[in-house]
């Protein structure tokens, strides 16, 4: 039966997913925490402790894919965490130790594109980066997503939007942690490049859209099917990139837009002009998300990870200290009774500290 027509489709998806998802992506981070307080130099080892303590639930969310029916969950965990981990460590590394090197950050990020190809040899990727004694975690993070993808039938079909999307990734991550002085320009220089084939976006919201993992981890449960067809991966990337990846990353911004502005970092959310079009443009995409999740394969799926983004960041407690709650209020009622559902599903999860 449709789980579009039967929500009890989609609670028993969130029930395996809180479940049996949860723990293992748990064991998962447990090791590499292991790993780096055993293995990293002080600093290293502080930021790698760092990313894995505050952005597990970009893991958490990120194994809503360990669920999609091809794919084998025991085996695609471990892409997941070790991909997600590598991006979460790199934004603290670039983010978080007050460096701000264009080339050291353009190297550190070959790691991203390396995890992403099966054949690719690990390099130095700290060769410009004044810290580099991490004990080979980052290394091992990288040989960890290789062997995942090597067992993945039709990875050779997915491979090139794969790549364009880690490129686009380590591009924005490069230009968006540089000085403030150079920010701007750059990133916009960078954004001209690519927003003519975006008519629909704003350059700002192409940069966010740019900033997702999700239709790395999509295309990479799509290629588990053997018998995956080339159309296919066209429909996921294009519905997956921008409205997708964009709503993801927007909702992200967004519910750190006040904390952001306090100490001065970049926001693709503050390029809105006021909280009327902040509200116009995230329901564009949330409207967006859902119809492009209704022209994919198996796509209850691809809805029930449109309304866990939405629940999952609209549950934040940081949400709860923006001074306009209308904004919340109306996208949930946008996305309709599930989301809400769900919304308070994560409340509860996040008051038990499991999410």
């Amino acid at each position: 039966m449709n789980t579009f027509l039967n929500p009890f489709g989609n609670l028993t998806l969130i029930f395996t997913f809180v479940s049996k998802v949860f723990p293992l992506i748990t064991k998962e981070l447990t090791h590499w925490s292991n790993y780096a307080s055993s293995h990293a130099s002080s600093e290293l080892r502080t930021q790698a402790l760092a990313s894995i303590r505050d952005k597990k639930f970009h893991c958490q969310g990120g194994s809503i894919y360990s669920l999609y029916p091809t794919v084998d969950i025991a085996t695609f965990i471990p892409l997941i965490v070790s991909l997600q981990t590598i991006s979460d460590y790199l934004d603290n590394l670039c983010d978080r130790a007050d460096i701000m090197d264009e080339q050291a950050f353009k190297q550190l990020h070959l790691a991203m594109t390396d995890a992403l190809t099966p054949d690719a040899l690990p390099q130095d990727y700290y060769a410009y980066y004044p810290f580099k004694e991490d004990g080979g975690y980052l290394k091992q993070l990288v040989i960890t997503c290789q062997q995942q993808i090597r067992a993945l039938p039709s990875y050779e079909l997915v491979k090139s939007e794969i790549q364009k999307l880690a490129c686009l990734y380590s591009e924005l991550q490069t230009y968006k942690h540089l000085d403030p002085s150079i920010r701007e320009v750059k990133m916009t220089n960078w954004i001209t490049h690519h927003i003519g084939d975006y008519p629909q976006i704003t350059p700002w919201e192409f940069a966010a859209a740019t900033g997702s993992t999700l239709g790395m981890f999509m295309l990479c449960a799509a290629a588990s099917d053997k018998n995956l067809h080339p159309h296919t991966v066209k429909v996921i990337d294009s519905a997956y990139f921008p409205w997708i990846s964009g709503l993801h990353i927007l909702l992200d911004y967004f519910i750190d837009m006040e904390e952001d502005q306090a100490n001065g970092d970049l926001n693709f959310v503050s390029y809105y002009r006021n909280a009327s079009q902040i509200l116009s443009r995230l329901t564009l995409f949330t409207e967006q998300a859902f119809l492009q999740a209704s022209t994919l394969p198996n796509p209850s799926f691809h809805k029930t990870v449109v309304q866990g983004l939405l629940a999952m960041y609209l549950s934040d407690p940081k949400v709860a200290t923006l001074k306009d709650q209308s904004i919340r209020k109306s996208l949930l009622k946008t996305a309709g009774g599930y989301t809400r559902f769900l919304y308070y599903l994560c409340k509860l999860l996040r008051f038990k500290k499991k999410l």
